[in-house]
């Protein structure tokens, strides 16, 4: 069979809304018999045929599975930083709480045990991970896990702290809604 229909069938049979997203490395595991080339240009074509959806950078969708499209930022950014410390933290919180008046479209921030970089994500929007020396032993209170995102996510007393750590501006935070959390 082509490499390309064993692709194919592989991705149909693993298809289903928990698993939508693939590294790199996931897909080469898939065609073990192809070097790093062969593999990039097997996913050319498939992207070009509309067997995967390219997200961003050594990521792709199964665009055949019913993905929670809200959620795709989020399960992106826990797969691409998979093997580093990362919490939903900054303007992202802070919107969801109420706390900044503004809403990011698109646009998810998180503080990282890895190096600042932003993934565009094309349609889906943005991922700003923001470096931090931060780990989870030394902020445990102020993290809680969200099943839904699929990551760690600050309190609000933490983004605020997050905010000022980075720098970031605070004119649009509502000093009275964040001290109800505080």
């Amino acid at each position: 069979m082509q490499p390309i229909r064993t692709l194919e069938n592989t991705l149909f049979q693993l298809a289903d809304p928990e698993h939508y997203l693939f590294t790199n490395l996931d897909l080469a595991a898939i065609m073990p018999g192809l070097n790093n080339s062969a593999l990039n240009a097997l996913l050319g074509r498939a992207h070009e045929n509309g067997i995967i959806q390219r997200i961003c950078r050594g990521l792709y969708l199964n665009p055949r599975t019913d993905y929670p499209a809200g959620l795709v930022l989020y399960h992106a950014a826990a797969r691409l930083r998979a093997n580093e410390f990362n919490y939903l933290s900054l303007e992202s919180v802070l919107s969801d709480a109420g706390v900044i008046s503004q809403i990011p479209m698109n646009w998810i921030t998180l503080m990282s045990s890895g190096r600042n970089y932003i993934y565009d994500c094309g349609i889906f929007g943005n991922i700003e991970f923001i470096h931090t020396k931060k780990n989870m032993e030394s902020i445990p209170s102020q993290l809680q896990y969200d099943p839904r995102i699929r990551l760690w996510r600050a309190s609000v007393k933490q983004a605020i702290k997050d905010m000022r750590f980075t720098r970031r501006s605070t004119d649009l935070v509502d000093w009275e809604v964040a001290d109800e959390f505080v």
